[in-house]
């Protein structure tokens, strides 16, 4: 009995435990293929389940092999570490939320440890309860990975999508040949303004522009954050070979800026839109001829 004993204190639950998962892979693999997680995830083909949770248990057998059980940063887990965001994500999709994956996931572990308990029938409790508790643990670090590399993935998503939606609310307008305008509405910061200097650039060098028109009308407020924005995304339009024109400045406005001491001397501005594409126009060469019929209708 003290050597029996002797022998079960040498050996390594986790060692034990990883050799297990990897001995038992395939009857894992084909319990898990059936579990919510996983069987709403892969639809096309059992199999495809199967395959994807054989290459979680190696992973998981790599892991309790090296002994950190508890470690999510252990190597093991960088193998399926893009597969189980790929997975999470399917199911958020779906209509999932964070707790009902962790759930999901959380449910995997019976299968597995139903079959430990099967392997170990023969050894003593005391041993058995080692393994256990070490593949209990090595689970929940693997739903940990899982959750970790879900939000990761999320907050990406959601950057992402935020840049996106910066880029839509800053569209570029070709007004004329040679002319392009982006019309701002809302508030500016530092990241919208450089979305909106990028952008600009981006359609002087498309369109071969001459004339660029910042219209500030749907701006609420200019402040000395913003009006340093502005004069940036002026110089660098001249830089690309295009005259900058601000227009849209509101009496407002235009009284905050003279109560900041802004100096915008060297930026040229008109008070509307239209009156920056006369601008512009007549610049090219265009004669303007005011329209008689709306002189007319005015009257009416």
């Amino acid at each position: 009995m003290p050597e029996q004993q002797a022998a079960d204190d040498q050996t390594n639950p986790a060692e034990e435990v990883g050799a297990f998962l990897r001995e038992r892979r395939e009857q894992i693999a084909q319990r898990w293929a059936d579990a919510a997680l996983l069987r709403t995830v892969f639809t096309v083909s059992r199999d495809e389940a199967v395959e994807a949770g054989r290459t979680v248990v190696e992973a998981l057998a790599a892991v309790a092999a090296s002994g950190r059980v508890e470690d999510a940063e252990a190597d093991g887990f960088a193998v399926v570490r893009e597969q189980l965001v790929r997975t999470a994500q399917s199911r958020a999709r779906a209509g999932a939320s964070i707790a009902q994956i962790s759930a999901e996931m959380d449910a995997l572990r019976p299968a597995v440890t139903e079959l430990l308990l099967e392997e170990l029938s023969d050894a003593p409790a005391e041993h058995l309860r080692k393994c256990a508790t070490a593949l209990t643990v090595l689970m929940g670090t693997l739903r940990l990975v899982m959750l970790e590399a879900t939000m990761n993935a999320g907050e990406d998503l959601i950057n992402r999508q935020r840049l996106e939606l910066l880029e839509i609310a800053t569209p570029v307008i070709k007004l004329w040949e040679g002319i392009v305008a982006v019309p701002l509405i809302g508030t500016l910061d530092s990241a919208r303004s450089q979305v909106v200097m990028e952008t600009l650039l981006d359609a002087v060098v498309e369109q071969h522009a001459r004339f660029a028109i910042l219209d500030i009308t749907g701006v609420p407020t200019v402040d000395s954050l913003v009006a340093q924005h502005l004069m940036k995304t002026v110089a660098a339009a001249r830089l690309m070979g295009a005259e900058c024109i601000v227009s849209g400045i509101r009496p407002a406005i235009a009284q905050t800026i003279v109560h900041l001491g802004i100096d915008l001397s060297s930026v040229l501005t008109r008070a509307s839109l239209a009156d920056a594409l006369a601008y512009a126009l007549r610049q090219q060469g265009a004669h303007i001829v005011p329209n008689p019929d709306s002189d007319l209708e005015s009257t009416r």
